[in-house]
C-alpha cells in the first residue's frame, strides 16, 4: 500500500518536468502527505488535450457515493481487478492521472517494532505515480475532486519492506496513461525495476500526521537496516 508520501519540489519545477500548461498552482511542499489532504495531480484536459497541474484531495470519492465519509479507505486502488471494481472502473476508463511524488514511506516489521523507510527514485527525479481521479458533487452544489494511487505487487527490493508498492510510470508511459496516445493502460500497471529505487530508514516520527519537515526524509542514525535497504538518499549532498 501507499499511505504516506512526500512532495518537496515547488510547483514551477513540477510544471516544467511534467510539461503542464498554465495556470501554475500555489501549493506548499509537504514531507508527510496523508489521506484526506490535498496534493498536486497532473490531469489531461478532455477538450484542449493539455496537461494541467492542480491540487486534489487524496482519497477517492466515487461519483455515485452518498457522502465523502469513505474517502480515506479509497486512498489506494489495487491494480488487480481494477476494471471491474465499482469504485474505480469508471475512473480507470475515463479519468486517469499522474500523481507527482518525490518518494513514499513504508513500514517494515523489525523485531518488536516497525521501522519506517523512505523510497525514492535513485536518480533523484520525481516519481509519476499512476492515479485515478473523480469529481463528486457535494450537498451545497460544489464539486469535490479527489484521487487514488494505484498499487501493484512489490518488486524484489520493495518486497523486503512491504508486499505492495505504488505503480511508478516511466516517462514513455505517460501519454498512453493520460489518453494522449494509443495504448493499453492496464498493461502499464506493473512494478518498477528494483534497481531504479533508493530505500533508507527514516525517523519514527513520520508516523505522526502533525510532523512535517525536511528532517523526515533524513536517514535515521539509530536504525540498523539490512544492506539492501540502506541506500544513500538522492536528496542529501554527497
Amino acid at each position: 500500500m501507499c499511505g504516506r508520501y512526500f512532495l518537496q519540489r515547488e510547483p514551477q519545477r513540477l510544471a516544467e518536468y511534467f510539461e503542464t500548461a498554465p495556470p501554475l498552482p500555489n501549493h506548499p511542499p509537504s514531507w508527510n502527505v496523508a489521506p484526506t489532504q490535498d496534493s498536486l495531480v497532473v490531469r489531461r484536459h478532455p477538450e484542449s488535450g493539455a496537461r494541467h497541474l492542480g491540487p486534489l484531495r487524496w482519497g477517492l470519492v466515487p461519483r455515485w457515493a452518498k457522502d465523502a465519509s469513505g474517502a480515506a479507505k479509497l486512498m489506494n486502488a489495487r491494480s488487480e481487478g481494477i476494471t471491474e471494481k465499482p469504485s474505480f472502473r469508471e475512473a480507470f476508463a475515463r479519468r486517469r492521472c499522474l500523481v507527482p511524488a518525490d518518494g513514499f514511506y513504508e513500514w517494515r516489521q523489525e523485531g518488536t517494532r516497525k521501522q519506517p523507510y523512505a523510497v525514492a527514485l535513485a536518480s533523484g527525479e520525481p516519481m509519476a505515480l499512476a492515479g485515478l481521479w473523480e469529481g463528486w458533487q457535494q450537498p451545497d452544489g460544489t464539486w469535490l475532486r479527489t484521487f487514488s494511487i494505484i498499487t501493484t505487487a512489490a518488486n524484489a527490493k520493495q518486497a523486503l519492506v512491504h508486499h505492495r508498492m505504488p505503480v511508478i510510470l516511466p516517462r514513455a508511459d505517460w501519454p498512453a496513461w493520460l489518453g494522449e496516445a494509443e495504448g493499453d493502460p492496464l498493461a502499464l500497471l506493473r512494478p518498477s525495476p528494483a534497481g531504479d529505487l533508493a530505500c533508507w530508514p527514516v525517523p519514527a516520527r513520520v508516523g505522526r500526521f502533525a510532523e512535517n519537515d525536511a528532517g523526515l526524509i533524513a536517514r535515521d542514525p539509530e536504525a540498523q537496516p539490512p544492506p539492501e535497504l540502506d541506500d544513500p538518499s538522492p536528496y542529501e549532498p554527497r
